[in-house]
């Protein structure tokens, strides 16, 4: 096994790591709390092509170092919630976890991105059991409403169909403009939540 095999071994172990660390985190969390604020959970490990590309973009040389020193989303878990305080909620939840350790945050629903995005994110890392000792591999977590995930797909296929580059500029002031429509939705059913809360402890 090659240097770049038995490191993408390593992060399939951390893949696992996590999902299976996340699933234990949000079974407690809703016995806690007596529900589920997660819609769905996706996760997924860079292709070779993906990092190779990347690390291109950061003028990296094309090696295993800079790979395992530079590239904190090799691993990538995203959770989709249903409302803005959920996310948060969720955020809490892991950053209390004895198994993952925080490295950054980077709240991007209190400070969206120029193109409109949003979304919080977490780089974490996460423990592995190889040979008799541990190791720690790098992952990134984005916890987003369901509202939030749909603009990003969106705006994923616009950054497809023109390679990231070259975006009209009437295109891009669209996708803004249902940036904040979004934003305004997720802040209506957040609203509408609360407002189903006080009506069921009335009752």
């Amino acid at each position: 096994m090659n240097d770049m095999e038995e490191i993408m071994e390593k992060y399939h172990y951390g893949k696992q790591m996590l999902e299976t660390e996340i699933d234990i985190l949000i079974k407690e969390f809703s016995f806690n709390h007596g529900y589920n604020p997660v819609e769905h959970i996706k996760s997924r490990i860079k292709s070779k092509k993906s990092i190779i590309e990347k690390m291109t973009r950061k003028n990296l040389e094309i090696n295993t170092t800079n790979m395992v020193n530079h590239l904190d989303d090799i691993i990538g878990l995203r959770i989709v919630c249903s409302f803005i305080p959920d996310v948060y909620d969720i955020v809490s939840t892991i950053t209390q976890s004895r198994n993952i350790i925080i490295k950054e945050r980077k709240d991007y629903i209190t400070n969206p991105k120029s193109s409109g995005y949003s979304s919080y994110h977490l780089i974490v890392f996460v423990p592995i059991y190889l040979k008799g000792k541990i190791e720690y591999v790098p992952a990134e977590i984005q916890i987003r409403t369901v509202a939030m995930d749909f603009w990003a797909s969106l705006d994923h296929k616009i950054q497809y169909k023109f390679d990231g580059d070259n975006i009209p500029a009437e295109v891009e002031e669209e996708l803004y403009r249902y940036s904040r429509a979004i934003n305004e939705l997720d802040t209506r059913m957040m609203n509408l939540n609360e407002l189903m809360k006080k009506y069921k402890k009335e009752f």
